[in-house]
């Protein structure tokens, strides 16, 4: 009797320490929302501190420094996770996005093709695919326009790649 009563003690501590962790995970998630940033931070980097590879703190810290201005930072956090844990999609579309709009097109497409192996239905990095060869025909139009300038054909692709590109939030 005593062991089942030991056994029934610990699953109910576990339960306990998980749903203290997805708490802990939400907390974070408000703090970031609500733009709190130093105190996400601190959330952050104390959980880091007794699991430093908690592929969803890694994430959320990204997203920290992404919000705080530290680009870099948050490239190189996201570039160690999918190292980490290559079969997780969200850091390789995160990756993207952030290597997308520092105009290096060519690898944010080689980690959004990283997200969608990893996970073919993920429609946000198909959606970011479309919107990165969506810039990438932009600026072939551009250049196109740039050796003939009055190409009507050439312009009227441009503007409405531009205005499917400016509509997107």
């Amino acid at each position: 009797m005593r062991p089942l009563i030991s056994f029934a003690l610990s699953c109910a501590l576990m339960a306990l320490s998980a749903g203290a962790r997805a708490d802990l995970y939400s907390d974070v998630n408000r703090l970031i929302q609500s733009g709190q940033w130093d105190k996400a931070q601190q959330q952050v980097d104390q959980r880091l501190k007794t699991a430093p590879t908690d592929p969803q703190m890694r994430l959320l810290l990204s997203r920290i420094q992404d919000a705080q201005g530290q680009t870099q930072a948050a490239m190189d956090t996201l570039q160690a996770l999918t190292q980490s844990f290559p079969e997780l999609a969200e850091p390789h579309n995160n990756l993207a996005v952030l290597l997308a709009r520092e105009n290096r097109h060519a690898d944010a497409l080689a980690s959004l093709q990283a997200a969608i192996q990893a996970r073919p239905d993920y429609a946000m990095a198909l959606e970011n695919m479309g919107d990165v060869y969506a810039a990438l025909a932009s600026m072939s139009y551009g250049k196109a326009l740039q050796i003939t300038p009055s190409q009507r054909r050439i312009q009227n692709k441009q503007l409405s790649i531009d205005q499917m590109l400016k509509a997107a939030p």
